[in-house]
């Protein structure tokens, strides 16, 4: 589990996240969304202990990440947006990294590049901004950690290699790791994401399950709209509604929608998620 309790961070005298506080649980694969410059990145460096929090406090079972004591670090994992390419093929890289991790398993990095349509035997520096991704992917995964921050993973993926992500991503995880996940491009992980967190700038506006934002929320689409709804769009016949769920209704979240609900409505949203 990991615990974090009023956490603040600032670049120099410019504040990136203020009086941030929520609890992240085991065996759930959570979405932070947020737009550009709100703290994405700067929080998933916290929590694997890349930098050092200026007030407040994380506890990642118990522990402090910035201790950066090895046995931890070994349980944990953070995949940047943009990793850098090295000179060497992706199979000597990731056998000679993966005695970092003590539960690197090098069959199943090769196995997940299978699945990705990735070569293990190119060297890295002569791939592309995709294929290089994808080993960086295969290699996160098959570090077999309890905690995985991934970064923008689906950047630069093509539509099939981004199906192929997501089925990778429940296939070889632990069922006991806590994987936050940060992205702009929403749809291509709305199948695997849940909990949702919505960050603002300084703020958490939402950290709720999908079972919790359908049961205060409806997603309509239809033709008619609705003036109690917390976000429209019109769709080619219709619309996309975000209104509250009064009657109990079923339905399936739209997290673009949602995310714009949220920004539209803030203190709405948190009075609704907060109670």
């Amino acid at each position: 589990m990991i615990k974090i309790e009023n956490l603040a961070f600032s670049y120099g005298q410019t504040p990136v996240l203020n009086n941030i506080s929520m609890t992240l649980e085991d065996g759930k694969i959570y979405g932070l969304l947020g737009e550009n410059g709100v703290g994405k990145t700067t929080l998933l460096s916290l929590l694997a202990g890349l930098k050092k929090a200026k007030t407040g406090s994380i506890g990642i079972d118990g522990e402090n990440p910035y201790s950066r004591r090895p046995d931890f670090l070994g349980d944990q994992y953070f995949l940047t947006d943009e990793p850098a390419p090295q000179n060497e093929e992706a199979q000597k890289w990731a056998r000679m990294n993966g005695k970092f991790w003590p539960r690197y398993n090098h069959g199943q990095f090769l196995q997940i590049m299978a699945e990705l349509e990735n070569d293990p035997a190119k060297k890295m520096n002569r791939m592309s901004a995709g294929q290089l991704k994808k080993t960086h992917i295969a290699f996160a995964l098959a570090c077999n950690v309890k905690h995985l921050y991934m970064d923008e993973p689906t950047n630069g993926l093509d539509i099939p290699s981004k199906t192929s992500f997501r089925s990778a991503v429940m296939k070889h995880t632990r069922e006991d790791a806590v994987i936050v996940i940060s992205t702009h491009q929403v749809r291509d992980l709305e199948n695997i994401i849940d909990p949702i967190i919505i960050l603002d700038r300084q703020d958490v506006l939402m950290n709720a399950s999908i079972e919790e934002i359908t049961s205060k929320l409806y997603f309509d689409y239809g033709k008619e709209l609705h003036p109690d709804s917390y976000y429209s769009e019109q769709l080619p016949g219709g619309f996309i509604q975000v209104r509250p769920n009064r009657e109990g209704i079923e339905s399936k979240v739209n997290i673009e929608a949602l995310f714009n609900a949220v920004h539209k409505q803030k203190e709405a949203m948190k009075a609704l998620f907060t109670r």
